[in-house]
This record gives C-alpha cells, structure tokens and sequence, in this order.
C-alpha cells in the first residue's frame, strides 16, 4: 500500500527539528521541581479530553477556561528553566547528552548511609554546623546552581572537609545526589512556617524550607549545641544520635531490609579519621 502523503526531505528535517526541541525541554527540565509541574498540566489536559469523551460539560467548561490562564502560568513557572534554556543557547552549550540514572544499590546506600551519619556525629562531637541534603525522585537543579559544583564521591572526610570553619565553601548546604556530592556552598529557601521555635537557627530554617518544597532529605548539625537532626517532608526531628540517624536514613532511601533489624546497621569501614580541635574563636552562631 503507497504512502497516501508524499514525503519530502523537507518534511523529515521539520520531524527532526521538532523532535531536538522537545528533547531538549525535556533534558532542561530534569533534576528540576518542573518535572512535577509538567506531570500536574498533563493530569489537566487528560482530565479535559476525558470530560469531553464522557460529556461532562461542566467539567469541560471549567477546564476550557483554566486552559486560558496556562499559558501566562506557564511564562512564570517556568521562568528559572527558560531563562537557563535561552543562557545555554547563546554560550553554545546546550546539552547533548542523555538522560543519566542516580539511583543506588544496596551496598551503596548503606555506605553512603554510614558515611552522612559518621560524619554528622564527628562534626557534632566539634560543634562544626553543617547541612547535608541528600536528593531523592524531586530534582534540585535550580539549588545546585546556587553553589559550587564539586562532583566527588562522598565520603567521610570530604564531608568534614568542607563544612570545617574558615574553609571556602562551609557555609551553605551541600547536596548529595547518588553517592556523588554533587554542589556545595548552596542557598536554600528558609521556612516561613509561623510558630518555629526560636532557638532553630539559619539551617534548620533551611532544612525545612527545602523538604516543604521538595522530597529531600536533610541532616542538620547545630554549631551551637552539635546536635543532629533530621528534616523530612516539612517535619524536623532533632536530638538524633549516629545509630538512631542510620536507621532513618535507610529506611528513608529505600533499604527497609536493613533498617528494619533495630539500630544495628552494617558498618562500612572508614579509616580513622583525626579531627583538630577548632578554636573558641572560630565557633559563631547561626544568624
């Protein structure tokens, strides 16, 4: 059977143009909070064709005219993406390359589990604040360019490393994607959700102000006090101690198995690691 359409070369070149378009969106896109806005303006659009296919007019009518508003919506929610998009395009960068999973096995979860957990109790033991964020299916694109990109595998000592007073990039939070510390020295939004205890400092504002917006997970060292606490989903639990904080953290990235046999987590080994003692001058408050 012929093609009923003749197809031209021209026709293919538009075919591909168009494809590296939306290629491209959607690589902008991912690692960002807009993957769930995109998801939500699609659950609309189906939402509208199915009030059409059932007759349900009323419905029909209420989505035609929320369908006036979304380009305007579209402008200001995605206004950190196509300002990056129309950045890439005049440096010449704009991405070639494929989409890249992060996710992590067993054995790396719990090392990376450890690592976090270790770290938070050493630097709590020297009253060094620190802000560890740990990315999960929420991308934190836009807070990664706020900071320092470092791309190292995380460990120990690099944790404590950067966090260490006086050091370039200690202040801010650090964000852990995979096993990768991925950026350091990044801005995170505060919370403004009224009625906060007054003893919770930048960071633990911070905490929260990222797990209200994203799915994150994120440790918090108090400078003041050294204690460790967990944000999740808004909610912040302090007074954690290295075990109690394993075993959130398993559970929270995916390894029920092991998070669920009490407090005792397998241990990856890290070599002993000396801390110096950080002088009285160098410990400030949290503003």
């Amino acid at each position: 059977m012929a093609w009923p359409f003749p197809l031209r070369i021209w026709d293919l070149l538009d075919i591909f143009v168009v494809a590296f378009i939306v290629y491209q969106i959607l690589m902008l896109i991912r690692g960002t909070r807009a993957v769930q806005l995109v998801t939500g303006l699609g659950l609309l659009f189906a939402a509208y064709v199915i009030s059409r296919w059932l007759g349900l007019y009323t419905l029909q009518w209420l989505l035609s005219y929320v369908g006036l508003v979304v380009p305007i919506a579209l402008l200001v929610l995605f206004q950190p993406e196509l300002r990056r998009m129309l950045e890439q395009l005049g440096r010449g960068s704009v991405s070639l390359v494929g989409f890249t999973p992060h996710g992590l096995d067993r054995e790396g979860a719990i090392r990376l589990v450890n690592d976090v957990a270790r770290a938070a109790r050493i630097l709590g033991s020297r009253k060094i604040g620190a802000l560890i964020v740990i990315e999960r299916r929420t991308g934190l694109e836009d807070f990664i360019e706020t900071g320092i990109r470092i791309d190292a595998l995380v460990t120990v000592q690099l944790l404590i490393n950067v966090f260490f007073p006086n050091t370039p990039l200690h202040d801010g939070a650090v964000i852990i994607r995979g096993n990768r510390l991925v950026a350091a020295g990044c801005l995170l939004p505060l919370s403004e959700r009224p009625g906060l205890a007054r003893p919770l400092g930048t960071r633990h504002r911070a905490a929260l102000g990222l797990t209200e917006v994203a799915d994150s997970i994120a440790v918090v060292v108090s400078e003041e006090t050294g204690t460790i606490s967990l944000a999740v989903e808004g909610r912040l639990e302090r007074g954690l101690t290295e075990e109690e904080l394993k075993v959130r953290l398993l559970a929270l990235v995916g390894v029920p198995s092991v998070a669920g046999r009490g407090l005792h987590v397998p241990v990856v080994r890290v070599p002993a690691l000396r801390v110096p003692r950080v002088p009285e001058f160098w410990r400030r408050r949290e503003t």
